[in-house]
């Protein structure tokens, strides 16, 4: 008997260490399926957060890319119509210009008709002549100028721009 009581015990010792050995073994997968799916709930949130930034710096350089673009339409749009008041102004100065000339050589003519000899008539022809060349000289400088100063302001918009674009440019090199 002591044969049955040595085998129910050693049975009992066995039943206990494979029930401690189950237990453990669940608690053991318990543990690892939940420490995987913390593991894999992080690694998922850290994908998720590096896709949204991502997204959010692409995002960033697209406005930043279409508020240049309308930046640049701006400049060229106020560069255009700076050049097209300013071509309308210079029309009207040479119109003017040469509604002045054309009067001089009325005023001219008149002043050769009332002439009494050919030498009076050279002199007054030289007068003329001299004073209309000084007049076109004088009005072609201020023409010129009128001409330069307009295409500074022209070109103002779009240089502004230019010097936009390098400091944009100059950034990601410089950082």
């Amino acid at each position: 008997m002591a044969d049955k009581a040595d085998v129910k015990k050693i049975a009992a010792e066995g039943e206990a260490q494979a029930q401690k050995i189950v237990t453990e073994g669940a608690a053991q997968a318990q543990k690892t399926v939940t420490e995987g799916a913390a593991q894999a709930r992080q690694a998922m949130e850290q994908s998720m957060e590096q896709i949204t930034k991502g997204t959010e710096g692409v995002m960033k350089a697209a406005e930043d890319a279409a508020e240049f673009g309308r930046g640049n339409v701006e400049a060229f749009t106020k560069a255009a119509q700076t050049w097209a008041v300013g071509t309308q102004d210079l029309a009207r100065q040479a119109m003017a210009l040469a509604q002045g000339l054309t009067d001089h050589t009325l005023e001219g003519a008149k002043a050769l008709a009332a002439v009494k000899s050919l030498n009076e008539a050279a002199e007054v022809q030289a007068k003329f002549a001299k004073s209309a060349m000084e007049k076109a000289v004088a009005e072609s400088v201020k023409m010129q100028e009128a001409l330069f100063k307009l295409t500074e302001q022209a070109v103002a918009p779009i240089s502004a721009r230019m010097t936009v674009a390098m400091e944009k440019i100059g950034k990601p090199l410089a950082a």
